[in-house]
């Protein structure tokens, strides 16, 4: 996955904004891990109206309020805002663990044509291999919400194994019952530079602001 920004530098929305150009350091945060690329801009309604329901998401699987241990997301905004301005207005009251381009970087813009992205907001769902789980998760994180997270897990077979015991780590992973249904509903596609592809399901539907 972190050879997607290879080359890059991703900042943490932190007080300090700290950048993670090392590619160790981007590897340790990206790998293994689902990778959501949110495209959006504090100038969209429909995206000030959203940003709600994403933060809460993303706290809830992520902050030790809600859970032992944080979830293997990562959560990189992509803006598409006018101005740095506008992108440090709209980062100033989001989590301290989502990252983001700086604003002068061109793979801003690069990443929505590379993944089709046509409205706003999008959230696109990456295998921690960068395979496209799903190409626009928005509409299910607001119908579902943390829970999704299960079903994206297992389709992607993104095992935790710090939950499991020394001697069972070698074994097959458990298969549930309703694991066919989620292969059929995530199908991969792969992520190729200026790839269109076939749209994934819950795409955001016409009505939306156009992206480009």
């Amino acid at each position: 996955m972190a050879s997607l920004f290879s080359g890059r530098v991703l900042i943490r929305n932190n007080s300090d904004q700290d950048e993670l150009d090392m590619e160790a350091e981007l590897s340790r945060k990206l790998e293994n891990r689902l990778v959501l690329l949110f495209f959006g801009t504090g100038a969209c309604p429909e995206c000030q109206a959203f940003v709600p329901i994403l933060k809460d998401f993303f706290v809830r699987l992520t902050d030790e309020f809600y859970v032992l241990r944080a979830a293997q997301i990562a959560l990189v905004y992509v803006s598409q805002d006018p101005t740095e301005e506008q992108q440090d207005l709209f980062l100033r009251d989001m989590p301290e663990k989502w990252l983001f381009l700086p604003f002068e970087d061109d793979l801003r813009r690069d990443l929505g044509r590379q993944f089709s992205v046509e409205r706003l907001p999008a959230v696109v769902v990456l295998k921690p291999g960068g395979d496209v789980l799903t190409r626009d998760a928005a509409e299910e994180i607001q119908r579902l919400g943390p829970a999704c997270f299960a079903n994206w897990q297992e389709a992607a077979e993104v095992l935790d194994r710090s939950f499991l015991p020394p001697e069972d780590l070698e074994d097959a992973v458990p298969r549930s019952l309703t694991e066919w249904l989620r292969r059929r509903k995530y199908r991969v596609e792969k992520a190729t530079p200026g790839g269109g592809g076939p749209r994934g399901e819950g795409e955001a539907e016409d009505g939306a602001p156009a992206l480009f």
